[in-house]
């Protein structure tokens, strides 16, 4: 989580990834903040996110993403 956490500040800093539940809902997170977190998240956490898991319920909160990378890396 520490590592996810670091990307997403490198990312959008400012932002409380620790709390926040609403990272898309409140516009905190853009299309363009998304789409470099997936890259991100891909080449660090070695897994494929698809279009269909660029979700707003995958991405609202820094525990919903580390659940989601959880998942793909079962896959």
């Amino acid at each position: 989580m520490d590592k996810l956490i670091e990307i997403l500040e490198d990312i959008k800093p400012g932002v409380d990834y620790e709390t926040c539940d609403t990272l898309i809902d409140d516009g905190l997170l853009d299309s363009f903040a998304i789409l470099s977190i997936v890259s991100e998240l891909q080449d660090e956490f070695d897994i494929a996110i698809t279009p269909a898991d660029i979700i707003p319920e995958n991405f609202n909160s820094a525990g919903a993403i580390y659940k989601m990378i959880c998942r793909l890396q079962e896959i």
